[in-house]
């Protein structure tokens, strides 16, 4: 049986720490593959700053190089807010023989008793929480714990350096810059 971790985001840009939180997951967790799952509105968050379209498209480019990662686009391809419950019930139709891992940041794992039918979602799939710095990962649910480097860094950090015009060098992947700056997309 194939082991799956699903990581889901807006990835608006992604950078180097969704990355990393992937390859320790990947790596700590002994899966087969990583799926990103970008959404298409997210329904924690405010809109996203940029397309669907290019967000997905920015996820491929950071990830490229990587045989065990790739990016599926269900939550996308629904067009409207998308819960993980939903999400992962069609994965599981669709790929019965997979067992899917839902993988997430220290923040989120704070943010569980808020999320949408959370017990029921629980009883889907086994979560990873990666941890992050400020965040622990005390939580009334089950998460497996990973361990990776600190760093500390995020897309709107990403977001508020472009609008200030500084540098995101060495923040997200220079294919990834090169589309920022291509389609302007922060501008």
């Amino acid at each position: 049986m194939k082991r799956i971790g699903l990581f889901g985001g807006t990835f608006d840009p992604p950078h180097y720490g969704h990355l990393l939180m992937a390859e320790h997951a990947y790596q700590q967790m002994d899966l087969d593959e990583v799926w990103f799952i970008p959404s298409f509105k997210p329904p924690h968050k405010e809109e996203a700053n940029t397309t669907a379209k290019d967000r997905v498209e920015m996820t491929r480019i950071a990830i490229q190089d990587h045989p065990a990662f790739s990016v599926n686009t269900i939550e996308v391809d629904r067009e409207d807010k998308s819960y993980t419950v939903h999400t992962i019930k069609l994965l599981q139709k669709q790929y019965p023989d997979f067992q899917f891992y839902f993988i997430i940041g220290g923040d989120m794992v704070e943010y569980l008793p808020n999320w949408y039918r959370i017990n029921e979602l629980m009883k889907l799939v086994p979560f990873i929480g990666v941890k992050r710095p400020g965040y622990t990962l005390d939580t009334i649910y089950k998460v497996e714990e990973v361990e990776m480097p600190l760093i500390e860094i995020s897309s709107t950090m990403i977001r508020d350096r472009l609008q200030s015009g500084e540098s995101i060098r060495y923040l997200t992947s220079p294919e990834v810059i090169a589309m920022i700056n291509k389609y302007q997309l922060y501008s």
